[in-house]
């Protein structure tokens, strides 16, 4: 079965999403939790979490069972590292460090299969949930569904962001708002005029280009004054800090 891209075709008709980062939590009881609570997508962090390939797999069938968006931040633009977890069954990818054009063409050329790019053909049976396809029919669908986000985390992004979202196949525009107030010289200031100016550039550019703009951060108040200025990849926090915000709210209502 070859299911649709519910995140991608919501972005595509001009929606929000909404979802989160998961970086420890190894089981795949988590996809069936987050999908529960109502969000659209996670996104398994393979950056900076010490998730193994098998784990990826798993979780990212379940999600796909239960209705919620599997991706995946993966460590590195290396083909093996863009490849090996979409053959796993996970949907999309959020690619870090973009900087350049030419990487985001790189990134996307990888990802997709000819004639719009180069990536080795492999009908696995996660990806087809153990059913079958015509290699045709793979193709067409596998170009039109993967999901691809690129990291906007540099300065140097910045500067080229209308380069760099005008590449076809190129779906999402996050910001790392840590690592791009560290390259703006502003580290941590992630609400200063400096950080405000560089964000209002992406959100315009991804405008101009079709291109949806994202956040991710563990403020709330951040991302809804961004979601108000035209953000629509809406990531927050990450499944440690929401398990711990509600323990913590819980343990201190019952202690009065």
């Amino acid at each position: 079965m070859l299911r649709e891209n519910r995140v991608k075709h919501a972005l595509m008709e001009g929606k929000s999403v909404v979802g989160t980062m998961v970086s420890e939590f190894r089981d795949i009881s988590v996809a069936q939790v987050l999908a529960s609570a109502g969000l659209d997508f996670f996104i398994m962090d393979l950056e900076h979490g010490s998730f193994a390939l098998e784990t990826v797999a798993d979780v990212a069938q379940v999600a796909r069972l239960a209705g919620i968006t599997p991706l995946v931040r993966v460590p590195d633009h290396a083909y093996p590292w863009l490849a090996r977890p979409l053959d796993a069954g996970v949907m999309g990818l959020m690619v870090p460090r973009i900087e350049t054009r030419a990487q985001a063409e790189a990134v996307a050329r990888a990802i997709k299969y000819p004639p719009v790019g180069g990536r080795g053909c492999s009908i696995t049976a996660r990806q087809t949930e153990f059913g079958t396809a015509s290699l045709p029919g793979w193709l067409e669908w596998a170009n039109a569904e993967t999901l691809l986000i690129l990291q906007i985390e540099e300065k140097s992004a910045v500067e080229d962001i209308d380069g760099i979202l005008s590449v076809p196949g190129v779906d999402v525009a996050l910001i790392g708002p840590n690592d791009l107030s560290i390259s703006l010289g502003v580290p941590g200031q992630v609400k200063s005029a400096t950080m405000h100016g560089a964000m209002q550039r992406v959100v315009d550019a991804a405008a101009r280009h079709g291109v949806a703009a994202g956040l991710h951060t563990a403020d709330l108040e951040q991302l809804l004054a961004w979601r108000d200025r035209g953000m629509r990849f809406l990531m927050y926090a990450n499944e440690v800090r929401l398990l711990r915000a509600a323990a913590e709210q819980a343990a201190k209502a019952l202690r009065g």
